[in-house]
């Protein structure tokens, strides 16, 4: 085992992303995780641990970012936590340091994306980048009309009101819904403002990729997949701060500038 561990600066130097006396300074600024620990000068890594500079994930050179589909059974926790039970990581036992890429609640099941790709999931993730995420959902009492428009027209729920979304009946009991947001437990949270429980509730395409696989499995997402997504995901924003609305200057403050600033005060008006 110790013949596959490597110097952490060699480790950066090695993946092109910057020198070893860079990697050097970037360890001592306390700039580099891993596994989302600060190290020490001199520390080793495993092939398998996950390394990040200013939160950016680094691969070996040459390494293939892993991109898996997998379809996530009802009882599994969206979690790379080791130590909480049944969690996904644990439970798909990949070879290599996989995470999700956001998650699917406990009782749910359906879609989720797995990868060792950081870049990707802030892509994904940002609600302001409209990426659509479509579910079929079962409830507890017969669909009404007024039901599907009220969930398509948006639902006050956690001091927002959700985004339009398509809606569709698909049975007596069972309907299909499009978002474009996730927020909590969103879905279940609609449907319990409008007296419905949600009985089982299962994702089956995020964005270009539809569910076709078997509960508790995966598979690699495809080269024409993965492109397709990527060409798709282009135009996301990849920071937080990009993806909150902008806020305007309180008009008060404005006022009050205005009021005490000279230049304002001697303004003649119109």
């Amino acid at each position: 085992m110790e013949e596959n561990l490597k110097r952490l600066n060699k480790f950066i130097a090695e993946t092109g992303f910057c020198s070893r006396r860079e990697a050097d300074k970037f360890i001592e600024e306390g700039r580099v995780t891993i596994n989302g620990t600060v190290p020490e000068l001199g520390t080793k890594v495993a092939p398998d641990d996950e390394v990040r500079v200013d939160g950016k994930l680094i691969h070996e050179k040459n390494e293939k970012p892993i991109y898996l589909a997998f379809n996530k059974p009802v009882g599994i926790e969206c979690t790379t936590n080791l130590e909480v039970r049944n969690n996904i990581v644990d439970y798909i036992n990949y070879p290599k340091r996989i995470f999700p890429i956001g998650r699917l609640d406990k009782a749910s099941e359906g879609l989720i994306f797995m990868t060792n790709d950081g870049d990707i999931v802030n892509k994904i993730l940002r609600a302001r980048n409209n990426h659509e995420k479509e579910y079929t959902v079962t409830v507890n009492k017969p669909i009404t009309d007024r039901f599907i428009q009220r969930m398509g027209n948006g639902v006050p729920i956690l001091d927002t009101v959700t985004r339009k979304c398509k809606v569709e009946q698909i049975s007596k009991n069972t309907f299909k819904i499009i978002l474009t947001q996730g927020l909590n437990r969103q879905i279940r949270r609609m449907c319990e403002y409008l007296g419905y429980d949600v009985t089982a509730l299962k994702r089956i395409r995020i964005i270009n990729i539809s569910l076709d696989i078997p509960v508790g499995r995966y598979r690699e997402l495809t080269d024409a997949e993965i492109k397709e997504l990527n060409e798709l995901i282009a135009p996301s924003s990849k920071t937080e701060e990009a993806s909150l609305p902008k806020t305007e200057a309180p008009k008060r403050k404005t006022e009050f500038i205005k009021k005490n600033d000279p230049r304002f005060r001697n303004r003649k008006r119109d």
